[in-house]
């Protein structure tokens, strides 16, 4: 049994360009208010409107998002980080088409962009396009990028292909390069254990857990070294708290009735 994990295991993305790493915070209402007033002030600037519409992202406006990024790309047709920026919007709403569009409009302006072959690399791995999905992760890592979600996701296809010391290579990079994130721990800790080396994925699991307690693919990931020991009454524990921060992850739903029997 390997447990899938947050920011994209086994399913699983310029100052804005990466609606997805910036704090959630700054979709408040007040900060899209003293958005709104610069652009209220410089109503043909696409600069602005792109980060307004990167804030209506992280607050899930998705709506005005859309529109903000519309108007950007309208002020400037070869705002590459906009149309980047609009692909993750398109993605968060499903539709696949436009947001692979957006990417390759993306790259086609800027064919160096690494947040364009990330973003579109994970959405090829998400549709289980993998060979496509590595080329563009391979290209972002070519051009020496400095974003960890790059080795994370390619870190995952080597691991759903089965060559876990090719993922622990990339999980580690990006560890150590986001050593706060729970999510390549998680990773590294599956391919661990994988290969047989149970203490290491459980140190590992644990210190997702550590860097976020409503981590729930971290705690169904305990829970599961936890039963392999034999230890029914931890891995419950485990189990039920990764039930309480994610009801509807399977792989703690089905630990959570083994072990409660």
């Amino acid at each position: 049994m390997v447990a899938c994990f947050g920011l994209a295991a086994c399913q699983s993305d310029g100052p804005a360009a990466q609606i997805a790493t910036i704090d959630t915070a700054q979709g408040s209402a007040e900060n899209i208010a003293s958005l709104t007033s610069v652009i209220d002030r410089t109503p043909q600037d696409p600069e602005a409107y792109n980060i307004r519409g990167s804030a209506y992202g992280r607050g899930g406006k998705y709506r005005e998002a859309l529109e903000d990024f519309d108007t950007a790309i309208r002020l400037n047709p070869n705002y590459y980080q906009a149309y980047a920026n609009r692909a993750l919007i398109y993605r968060q709403m499903g539709d696949t088409e436009k947001a692979l569009a957006d990417y390759a409009r993306a790259l086609q302006i800027n064919p160096s962009y690494d947040a364009a072959y990330i973003g579109r690399g994970n959405l090829y791995r998400l549709a289980g396009r993998s060979n496509e999905a590595f080329g563009d992760l391979q290209r972002a890592i070519q051009l020496d990028t400095t974003n960890p979600r790059a080795y994370h996701y390619r870190g995952l296809l080597y691991q759903e292909s089965g060559q876990h010391n090719y993922a622990l290579e990339d999980f580690s990079t990006a560890i150590s390069m986001a050593p706060k994130a729970a999510e390549p721990y998680n990773g590294r800790g599956i391919s661990y254990l994988a290969l047989g080396d149970e203490d290491n994925a459980f140190s590992d699991f644990n210190t997702a857990i550590k860097l976020d307690r409503n981590n729930a693919e971290g705690w169904a990931n305990q829970a599961l070294v936890f039963e392999r020991r034999g230890d029914k009454s931890r891995a419950k524990r485990s189990y039920q708290e990764a039930v309480k921060h994610d009801p509807n992850y399977e792989p703690a739903v089905d630990g959570l009735a083994r072990t409660s029997g």
